[in-house]
């Protein structure tokens, strides 16, 4: 799916969602798809059918690498 935009239905994705497996019954939980362009897909798991957000693999390394240095630890 060429050219996927921010906002589509996650459930019009042809893809095959990752859960954390530090989710838990109470669904805090974010899942995410690798999508055939190389771009990937995250949503909330409590609405499958809501918006996808959609970033570039570099996008996603960036704020991993920021999350694994304690960048975010203030959010939370």
């Amino acid at each position: 799916m060429p050219g996927v935009r921010n906002g589509v239905r996650a459930s019009q994705l042809d893809a095959r969602w990752i859960k954390s497996r530090h989710s838990n019954a109470e669904g805090n939980c974010v899942e995410v798809a690798p999508l055939s362009d190389g771009a990937i897909a995250m949503r909330n798991s409590r609405d499958p059918d809501g918006p996808a957000l959609v970033y570039t693999a570099a996008e996603l390394a960036a704020f991993l690498a920021g999350a694994k240095d304690g960048e975010f630890d203030h959010l939370v």
